[in-house]
């Protein structure tokens, strides 16, 4: 079965201190952090490349990746397209708040792709590295997609320690789960830190071991109608209370269907390390992180040449 991996690429981190943080080189050919995740979902098995990003960033996007990944995936046969992700875009009936100036956050990003995906898909973020696991695993259940169950989605669950920063405070989900390792509820938990024998968050001890989402989710076609009926209750109850800066995000709106048994969420759990570039000061750690995986045959210098036929 076709497969289709999404990338929201849209957002400029602010923590990152300026410039669009998902476009940093970080590998020995000037590589970004998307070519690996890209690199280990066609290795996985997806054959299409959906990209989420903005009109104003279009033409220094393709001029990082999406020209190259363009040639790349043609000569593998993989499919690749771009969705807009734009403030003015609100549903029928509503209009922008003066003032505001950002889009409506990673639900409405990938509500952008409606019309785009017949397939099963991935989502992630594009200034995060995941490691090859989960994309198998996402892969793998996204084989077993039946029209008939259009609410069995699954994501990815890291290992919290394997997904801190020594630069500063993260904010994890926390994955609350029942015997089979399905998703009943989501702890979204800030100020998350190192300490000398684990994490602490705000002075209480966090278990390390504990799965946490990353925002790397296994959805089916049918969920982007979800997203827009989602979309619409959000601009009528959510987004009047703070309408400058209120965001319609894909982990709440998943975690209000499977609070309404709409949907049912599979935890996949992968061991690989997670990094991205949080801070400015994780740029150096990410760019030791894949010479160290290029020097232990994990990845070739020479990125997509082990995929050529």
């Amino acid at each position: 079965m076709k497969t289709a991996l999404v990338i929201m690429a849209a957002g400029i981190g602010s923590r990152y201190g300026g410039g669009i943080k998902q476009l940093a080189a970080v590998g020995p050919n000037g590589e970004i952090i998307m070519d690996y995740s890209i690199h280990d979902a066609i290795e996985a098995g997806f054959d299409k490349i959906v990209f989420i990003i903005r009109r104003d960033i279009e033409e220094a996007f393709k001029e990082a990746i999406g020209d190259r990944i363009e040639a790349v995936c043609r000569d593998l046969g993989v499919e690749t397209a771009y969705a807009f992700q734009s403030l003015a875009d609100v549903p029928a009936g509503y209009t922008v708040p003066e003032g505001r100036t950002k889009p409506w956050g990673t639900g409405q990003a990938v509500l952008a792709c409606k019309g785009l995906l017949q397939e099963p898909f991935a989502v992630i973020n594009a200034d995060d590295y995941y490691g090859k696991e989960a994309f198998v695993q996402l892969h793998d259940f996204l084989q077993g997609y039946d029209p008939a169950q259009p609410g069995r989605l699954c994501m990815a669950g890291f290992v919290l320690k394997n997904t801190l920063s020594d630069n500063g405070a993260v904010t994890r989900g926390i994955c609350q789960m029942n015997a089979d390792h399905y998703l009943t509820g989501v702890l979204e938990t800030s100020g998350i830190e190192k300490t000398a024998d684990g994490a602490a968050a705000g002075g209480k001890a966090i278990d390390i071991d504990s799965l946490v989402s990353m925002n790397m989710w296994g959805l089916t076609p049918a969920f982007v109608d979800l997203l827009e009926q989602g979309f619409g209750e959000f601009f009528a109850k959510t987004a009047p209370g703070n309408p400058l800066k209120s965001e319609y995000l894909l982990p709440i709106y998943i975690d209000e269907l499977l609070q309404e048994g709409k949907v049912s969420v599979k935890v996949l759990p992968t061991h690989d390390r997670w990094f991205g570039v949080t801070y400015a000061e994780d740029k150096q750690t990410v760019v030791d992180s894949f010479a160290q995986l290029i020097a232990g045959g994990v990845y070739r210098k020479d990125l997509f040449s082990d995929l050529k036929k």
